[in-house]
């Protein structure tokens, strides 16, 4: 099969996050089992990657650059609801329609004739660009029951639970657990609330890994805030994410968006590594079992006092590790299983063509 995926939000590798990482994890499976998957995702503005697309469809008259960076095709433009040009390019015999301008994406896809699946990454609906009621029947697929419930409650639509695939190969690492990690220090994801509680444990060393690329204004403000904790690290973005596991002995997830899921805690317990997080959104799914999870606007005192608790106490932390190994590989989070979840839906979709 031809299988096309849309980030209508942007894509790997000029913007990181779940949705990106997921997708590419899925794409890769399907590769692996003999398909051919591609991406069709906005362009982000700065980088080597938009003089190069820039370039290419200057030369070529074409919307969409084509480029081969993550090892599939990945046609990036700045407006990509409009996807007639990538369809007669790619052909593809399904779609899978993700985060950003989901509704006119598919509504595209649709009118060209081709299937489309999609697949809900967030519970961001003023992201939609349009009412679902415009499109034609479709199958609908969910990152966690969290956002199959808001989606049904929304707009009576029910889909398939399927989380997103980890490889656990990519983020199982025998850790050093000298650390307090946390990815993504926006203030989204509980980056200031993260600050107040290094503050509140200067003798426990903290870690913030940067995602999402922050506004300048945000980012100088991180940087300042940053700086007058002496007990935290700021490092950038990295693909390695093995050699920010392998140093990490509890993952800090203080997030006050409405996550669909929590996938950085699901990568987290692949290494036996306990998450505090929050209870927003779907991430109590994430992290169950294996780790603490505080309400969202706890204050920063109660933090600290969770974590010191995982950080000193070796017995209480001891449980926790096993419990986030253990819930690792549960039989619904397999990535065989879910794969197989996932291409029966595809198959589902192209039975009922």
């Amino acid at each position: 099969m031809r299988v096309l995926f849309t980030c209508g939000l942007g894509y790997l590798p000029q913007r990181s996050g779940g949705a990106q990482s997921s997708t590419d994890q899925l794409a890769n499976a399907l590769k692996q089992a003999g398909h051919d998957p591609a991406v069709l995702t906005s362009l982000e503005p700065g980088g080597k990657l938009v003089w190069q697309s820039k370039l290419k469809r200057k030369l070529t008259g074409r919307k969409f650059s084509r480029d081969l960076s993550m090892g599939y095709p990945v046609f990036r433009a700045w407006h990509p609801s409009d996807t007639t040009e990538v369809v007669e390019r790619f052909r593809p015999d399904v779609a899978i329609v993700q985060n950003g301008f989901m509704v006119p994406i598919a509504d595209s896809l649709q009118k060209q004739g081709v299937p489309v699946v999609l697949y809900f990454r967030n519970v961001e609906f003023s992201e939609m660009g349009g009412n679902f009621d415009t499109l034609a029947p479709a199958k609908y697929i969910s990152n966690s029951n969290f956002t199959a419930q808001r989606y049904f409650e929304k707009y009576g639509i029910n889909s398939t639970v399927i989380p997103p695939l980890i490889d656990a190969k990519k983020y199982r690492a025998n850790s050093t657990r000298e650390n307090v990690t946390l990815i993504n220090p926006s203030p989204l994801k509980g980056g200031d609330l993260a600050i107040r509680i290094a503050a509140l444990c200067p003798e426990i060393t903290f870690v913030f890994v940067q995602s999402w690329k922050l506004h300048d204004d945000t980012h100088a403000a991180l940087l300042q805030k940053v700086a007058q904790i002496p007990n935290i690290t700021l490092q950038p973005r990295t693909d390695n994410m093995k050699s920010i596991y392998g140093r990490a002995r509890i993952l800090l997830a203080p997030s006050q968006w409405e996550e669909a899921w929590g996938r950085v805690a699901s990568e987290a317990h692949c290494s036996g590594i306990p998450v505090l997080g929050t209870n927003r959104g779907g991430l109590p799914e994430a992290i169950g079992p294996g780790g603490v999870i505080l309400s969202h606007d706890a204050p920063p005192e109660k933090w600290a006092v969770a974590l010191r608790r995982m950080w000193e106490d070796q017995k209480y932390y001891d449980q926790l590790s096993l419990a986030a190994r253990n819930f690792a590989n549960r039989p619904e989070i397999s990535p065989e299983s879910q794969f197989k979840t996932f291409l029966q839906v595809i198959e589902n979709t192209l039975a009922e063509r």
